[in-house]
């Protein structure tokens, strides 16, 4: 078997993958090939080498190869992960760079936080110019690759946005294409919260990727909202975030709520309207005393530790060339982990098909008659259940509420919907009727400004060149 990592140099993530290979007795065989593929040489030789170490420390006989091209990664892959954000070294350091200075000349135009924070898509970081050109683009050259090299391989899109890319591939293209995210695990944190045993809770979650809710809650055979709803009553007021990623019972997510008639999971909490959002004030009333992660404070210093996390691993791997006897495991437990899986959906799917070993997870894929009231084709994140045979999608029940459907799921579609037709129309004139559509739009002559600016950006003379054509 060959599993495809495109855009290992995403290290960390990769040895979550690795390990999790490594440690799944049905895939961690002498004829498991997992090959890396990065266009960034430097991280891909620390990934490698750091992935060589670790699965010889985790004892296990899967085979790590090293890419040298995207059509060697993807020749006969039986999976394809595609971790990949578009990489220029010519003119930035990392992805976080262009976007923190797109965000500085959004808000120097009355953007706060960027021309990409958008009502019901706050996770501004996964989209890029109001549509996702680069990554799409990206995205839909793997794919096609994939069509013509590995036609009945799936693709797993795990590079964000997930919803619109995973739906521009299933659109146009005849790839195989399942969007994973782990923001579903926001669940564990609402059991733990109200002192439930996991194992006795019957309960489903559906929507859209960052836009997923509640819609199941049974604990021991009986509706459990009431026991949210006195969790609320007596301990919601003593509520305080232990990091700014704490959100999932944040005064933010029970507002949502008491609005949806469901609770919102994972990173919906973050993609709420501006009511949640308008400054950093705001942002802390809603989220507790560090105002999430999508501020002014917080989010660059989240992006440094992103960058001095990675500057670690990859002296790690010149450290481990030079001496063999270094212990991952020992060193950072945290990250090279042995005896426990990361938690992570994308092994088990694998599994779940190579094995035939029936697994319940909660994956994008076109809804087909999942949720009532959306098209067949419309890519939602859904509770599936995965064997030997694919993908079966369980019926969304009981349905999600009216107001979720029409004041957030509609809504966050359209909002796909402008993404990619700004992608396949190259009219410059979808950004502008997307941009003045925001609230902190004041004039037609703001939005002119901002994206004439952004756009004169060095790197983004790829981008300008398309939107003229």
């Amino acid at each position: 078997m060959k599993i495809s990592i495109i855009g290992a140099g995403s290290v960390r993530f990769a040895q979550q993958l690795v390990g999790d290979i490594a440690q799944t007795e049905k895939l961690s065989k002498d004829n498991t090939y997992v090959y890396l593929m990065d266009i960034n040489e430097k991280r891909l030789d620390a990934s490698y080498i750091l992935a060589k170490k670790y699965v010889e420390e985790l004892d296990s006989p899967i085979n790590i190869v090293k890419a040298n091209d995207m059509d060697e990664a993807i020749e006969d892959a039986d999976f394809i992960i595609n971790t990949a954000y578009p990489y220029d070294p010519r003119y930035h350091e990392d992805g976080f760079q262009k976007w923190e200075i797109i965000t500085r000349i959004g808000e120097k135009h009355g953007y706060y936080r960027g021309i990409d924070s958008q009502e019901l898509n706050m996770v501004s970081t996964y989209t890029y110019l109001l549509a996702s050109y680069p990554d799409i683009k990206l995205a839909l050259e793997i794919a096609k690759k994939t069509e013509e090299k590995a036609p009945r391989t799936y693709l797993m899109q795990t590079a964000n946005p997930v919803f619109e890319i995973t739906q521009a591939v299933a659109r146009w293209t005849r790839v195989k294409i399942v969007g994973f995210c782990h923001g579903v695990a926001g669940v564990y944190e609402v059991f733990t919260r109200l002192g439930l045993d996991s194992r006795e809770v019957d309960w489903q979650v559906a929507g859209v990727n960052h836009g997923i809710w509640l819609n199941r809650f049974r604990y021991k055979g009986e509706n459990a909202y009431p026991l949210l709803d006195k969790w609320i009553r007596e301990k919601a007021s003593d509520w305080k975030p232990k990091s700014p990623w704490d959100m999932q019972m944040s005064p933010a997510a029970i507002d949502m709520y008491k609005f949806y008639g469901m609770l919102p999971i994972g990173d919906t909490v973050r993609n709420g309207t501006w009511k949640y959002h308008y400054n950093l004030e705001t942002k802390k009333k809603w989220f507790g005393e560090f105002g999430g992660i999508d501020n002014e404070v917080e989010r660059p210093r989240y992006h440094e530790q992103l960058r001095n996390a990675g500057k670690r691993l990859i002296e790690l791997a010149e450290e481990v060339q030079k001496n063999p006897r270094i212990m991952l495991t020992q060193v950072l437990p945290e990250i090279f982990k042995k005896g426990e899986t990361s938690g992570e959906q994308h092994i088990p799917f694998i599994n779940a098909i190579v094995n035939n070993e029936k697994t319940r997870l909660f994956l994008n894929v076109e809804n087909k008659g999942a949720i009532k009231d959306f098209p067949e084709d419309i890519v939602m994140e859904l509770p599936v259940v995965v064997d030997g045979e694919g993908i079966r999608r369980e019926k969304v029940e009981p349905d999600l509420t009216e107001r979720i459907k029409k004041f957030y799921l509609w809504p966050r579609i359209l909002r796909m919907e402008w993404n990619l037709e700004a992608f396949i129309s190259k009219d410059k004139r979808v950004l502008e009727e997307i941009l003045i559509r925001d609230h902190r739009t004041k004039s037609y002559e703001q939005v002119v400004k901002v994206l004439d600016e952004i756009l004169k950006l060095p790197f983004n003379e790829e981008i300008k060149k398309y939107y003229e054509i």
